[in-house]
């Protein structure tokens, strides 16, 4: 009798590996289908800026915009304080160096000045008591020297004849001795007061020299005074053209406080600002050129300031020669300032794609200009126009120059 044997119900371990199978099919098939959409990107042909790469003559050079400003600007700073009184001379007036521009006032040095006129005054009293005090110890002095030089010589002379006449034994050892001991006596009174004659005339020549150097000092300190009065009045620093002023009859003015400037317009300079990038090569004594209704004028820069701001720095460029006849303090123009000699070079026209790619990539469009594919490329100098390609490209291929932005991670572009 045969028995019947059931199906058993479940998955077996051969069902596993159709599974496996078919899973990767659909991976596969999934692959094929969406894997390349992440790096392909397609977009309209009209919205891109191509541009074909060109071999020739590279200008190393960069176009740069620059303000004419005066060749120098002297600023006047307010040597005292005081109230304005007076305002002769507004802005943008020319004016002659020395000019009074502003009067003012402070009553404060006034006061100052009469205080050292004072001083002065009696200080000079002084000297003149201390010279009559010292002239008089002087004349009494020269009197008690006298004295005691006809003093002395009358003891001598007493002294030299009672030494003979007690030789001779003809008056007594007491009288000589007397006279001897009158003259010694004498010779040192003599002494003492030409020594206290002597110091006394030191001190006269040393008190008097330091009481005349005093004096000269208050003098010139009086003077000094007189001077900060003429301060007072605010006076052009140079030729030129007052530029502002900032000051108003009645306003209080600080010392130290700048009130204006003067420009000087015997020369003009152009103000210009540069991108960072260029901060390694631009140097002093480059030379620039400015065209201007059809003729063009050389500059070179006279200064490049160090200080970045904004990721930009400003050099400052002065006309070598000639310069345009109506030239003003605050034109604007367009140089091109050169950077380097000029050379042969494979030549990628300039476009916002950089800003994208920092100029480390770029997307060249295949032989059917259809897709663009990403290639790395290798960039030197740059000008106002072109890119020096030092790598990554050939002549006559095309890249797109625009910008990337919207392009995300994508490794082709299709156009449409």
């Amino acid at each position: 009798m045969d028995i019947k044997i059931e199906k058993k119900k479940g998955l077996r371990p051969k069902h596993y590996g159709y599974i496996v199978g078919g899973i990767l099919l659909l991976f596969m098939g999934w692959k094929m289908a969406f894997g390349n959409t992440a790096s392909t990107f397609r977009t309209d042909r009209e919205k891109l800026s191509i541009a074909k790469v060109s071999f020739g003559k590279f200008d190393d050079y960069i176009t740069i915009n620059g303000n004419v400003a005066p060749i120098s600007t002297i600023y006047m700073d307010a040597y005292e304080g005081g109230r304005v009184t007076e305002k002769l001379i507004e802005e943008g007036a020319m004016v002659k160096k020395g000019d009074i521009i502003l009067k003012l006032e402070n009553r404060g040095l006034y006061e100052q000045i009469l205080a050292s006129e004072n001083n002065l005054a009696l200080k000079q009293n002084d000297l003149r008591s201390t010279k009559l005090t010292f002239d008089a110890r002087q004349v009494e002095g020269r009197k008690d020297l006298v004295n005691s030089k006809y003093e002395l010589q009358k003891v001598k002379r007493a002294y030299e004849q009672n030494e003979a006449l007690y030789k001779d034994e003809l008056i007594s050892k007491e009288e000589y001795l007397t006279a001897k001991e009158n003259y010694e006596l004498a010779a040192k009174q003599f002494e003492i007061i030409k020594i206290q004659t002597d110091q006394d005339n030191v001190l006269r020549n040393t008190s008097l020299k330091e009481l005349d150097g005093d004096l000269a000092r208050m003098k010139k300190t009086l003077s000094m005074v007189y001077e900060r009065i003429d301060h007072l009045n605010v006076r052009a620093p140079a030729d030129g053209q007052l530029g502002f002023l900032d000051a108003e009859i009645g306003q209080s003015i600080q010392q130290g406080q700048r009130i204006g400037q003067v420009n000087v317009l015997t020369d003009y300079k152009i103000e210009a600002s540069i991108d960072e990038h260029y901060i390694d090569r631009v140097k002093r004594n480059l030379t620039a050129v400015l065209e201007r209704n059809g003729t063009e004028y050389e500059l070179r820069i006279r200064k490049v300031y160090p200080e970045v701001r904004n990721g930009r720095f400003n050099v400052d460029l002065v006309f070598v020669n000639e310069k345009p006849e109506t030239i003003r303090s605050g034109q604007s123009y367009n140089l091109k300032l050169q950077l380097g000699a000029s050379n042969e070079a494979l030549l990628l026209p300039k476009g916002s794609f950089f800003q994208s790619t920092g100029g480390q990539w770029i997307f060249v469009l295949d032989e059917s200009g259809n897709v663009a594919w990403r290639r790395p490329i290798r960039i030197g100098k740059q000008n106002s126009r072109y890119y020096e390609l030092l790598e990554g490209l050939e002549t006559g291929e095309q890249v797109i120059t625009s910008n990337y932005d919207n392009f995300g991670d994508a490794e082709k572009i299709i156009l449409k």
